[in-house]
């Protein structure tokens, strides 16, 4: 992933490979999906999960399904997500699961519904007055099967993160979550939304969800990322004479990702964050921010996260410190998680630097553990 050239021919070539049956699989087993997915099944996860704890990192579990098109294959979704949150909820260090609605809706349907939202600081609405009588009620399974993971989560006392997506369908995502989020989250945030902020307008975005949330009487659970469809974004909208949503620059992104950390950390009385980021500056300054207002650093409105097979000096260094943190940890049938295993190669690619310094941290511990003969001294 430290070469662009690479990951831009490998994630088409492994797509195709994968989708005409070539015998590569043991190949992307034993190097992507070993670094970034906690294993093919469920019960595969249980090790990887064990080892976090003995470190007090936590799990967000994440069932790697998206872009399913059928409706048992959506059902079949569903169940797995429910699964999850009873898996999570026997385990002590799995707060959280994370969940995608195309792993529950037709992606053509969410497109449809995308220009129909409507969401205010008062009010959040999808006006399905122009979907056919089979489509709404397409929508209606759509709504019922995230409410009831929603509910199951509420049960346990198990959150759920929802993932952001593609723009074009992202309204839709976003008023759904919002709809139940307003329900769910009365009392303790169960359902958080994922505000990516590459995107130009989703500072203004979050604080328009926390006015609604405030009206509605709810805390707002909001998982906050710089974001992970950049290329793809970026390449639509020109192609179709778009405006582009993506920031000018990276120091636009991080000025807003930063600024939405000090938005929801001045409200952490009725919001609860999820720092999603793998960027050493900004972790820093949430941890600096949190102790100059004298707050917990493990405060119970606030979590850090990144993802699995990332940034471990960060993760490990925070749970040092006693601060909430977890690693994000996918599974799934390497079929299946191919798309979130292309988006990391291509995240990382795209981050200038990102990689050679998770690879100069990596080759530096491995000296220095070959110098002591195996053995990991106290620093």
């Amino acid at each position: 992933m430290n070469q662009n050239w690479l990951v831009r021919l490998g994630a088409g070539l492994t797509a195709l490979a994968v989708k005409w049956n070539l015998p590569v699989k043991g190949l992307i087993r034993s190097t992507i999906f070993e670094q970034f997915v906690g294993g093919e099944s469920l019960d595969q996860t249980t090790d990887t999960i064990k080892t976090l704890e003995q470190f007090n990192v936590e799990a967000i579990l994440d069932y790697g399904a998206e872009g399913k098109e059928t409706e048992a294959d959506f059902d079949r979704t569903k169940e797995e997500f429910i699964r999850v949150v009873r898996f999570a909820a026997t385990r002590p260090n799995v707060p959280l699961m994370g969940i995608k609605i195309t792993g529950l809706a037709r992606f053509a349907l969410l497109e449809k519904l995308n220009t129909l939202v409507r969401l205010t600081d008062q009010t959040v609405e999808i006006d399905t007055g122009s979907l056919t009588s089979a489509e709404r009620q397409e929508w209606e399974r759509v709504v019922s099967r995230t409410v009831e993971i929603c509910e199951t989560g509420a049960d346990l006392n198990i959150g759920i993160v929802i993932d952001a997506e593609e723009s074009w369908i992202q309204d839709t995502i976003d008023a759904l979550t919002m709809q139940v989020m307003t329900v769910f989250n009365q009392k303790a945030a169960v359902v958080f939304n994922t505000v990516q902020l590459y995107r130009h307008d989703r500072l203004a975005f979050l604080k328009r969800s926390f006015a609604l949330a405030q009206n509605r009487k709810a805390i707002l659970g909001v998982k906050i990322v710089r974001g992970a469809y950049m290329e793809k974004e970026r390449k639509r909208a020109l192609e179709r004479n778009e405006t582009v949503l993506i920031q000018p620059d990276k120091a636009a992104s991080d000025r807003d990702f930063n600024a939405a950390i000090d938005f929801c950390l001045d409200h952490l009385d009725r919001i609860s964050l999820i720092v999603a980021s793998h960027n050493e500056y900004s972790v820093q300054h949430t941890v600096e921010k949190l102790l100059d207002a004298g707050l917990l650093l493990n405060h119970p409105h606030l979590h850090f996260s990144q993802l699995f097979g990332m940034s471990d000096h960060i993760t490990f260094n925070l749970a040092k410190m006693g601060c909430n943190v977890s690693k994000y940890l996918p599974y799934g049938p390497i079929a299946d998680v191919i798309p979130y295993l292309m988006r990391r190669a291509q995240e990382n690619s795209s981050v200038a630097g990102q990689t050679s310094r998770e690879l100069f941290l990596i080759r530096k511990e491995v000296a220095r553990r070959k110098r002591y003969k195996g053995a990991i001294p106290k620093l």
